[in-house]
């Protein structure tokens, strides 16, 4: 299980260090992802087919079935850890969550969020003001 928040930083070359307690769930490789709320998705190559497999499934006749699976599988990206445990993020990818030198890797169960270390702190600043309300709002999944 992919859980916890760690602090990294991204090279000039767009590269950052996956954490180490991670790295065995990577060892096969990982894709990378446009994600919600401007952070970036990885995925093992397990959880990804069934990623795809999901995706593949909603009606291309509702458009926001064709946009969501376009945000996903369009801007994805295979990558490979290096010696040093390290993964190369693309240009458009780290544009996309803009990243800069300070980065949070998060771990969200079967996949990892890679955030701008300020947007986190604000999407958490959010979310823990809020939490009282999510947590009514999502009382009718059983939790």
């Amino acid at each position: 299980m992919l859980i916890g928040e760690h602090h990294h930083t991204l090279d000039p070359k767009g590269r950052t260090a996956v954490p180490a307690k991670f790295r065995a769930r990577f060892s096969d490789g990982l894709v990378i992802t446009r994600g919600m709320d401007h952070c970036l998705f990885g995925y093992p190559q397990a959880e990804w087919g069934k990623v795809v497999e999901q995706v593949t499934k909603l009606p291309i006749s509702q458009q926001n079935a064709r946009a969501f699976a376009r945000l996903l599988l369009a801007g994805a990206v295979e990558a490979e850890l290096d010696a040093q445990g390290r993964i190369l993020i693309p240009e458009y990818l780290r544009h996309y969550a803009q990243l800069d030198k300070k980065i949070v890797i998060v771990g969200v169960h079967s996949r990892i969020e890679l955030w701008d270390e300020r947007a986190w702190q604000q999407y958490q600043q959010q979310t823990e003001a809020n939490a009282a309300e999510i947590a009514e709002q999502i009382g009718h999944l059983g939790m």
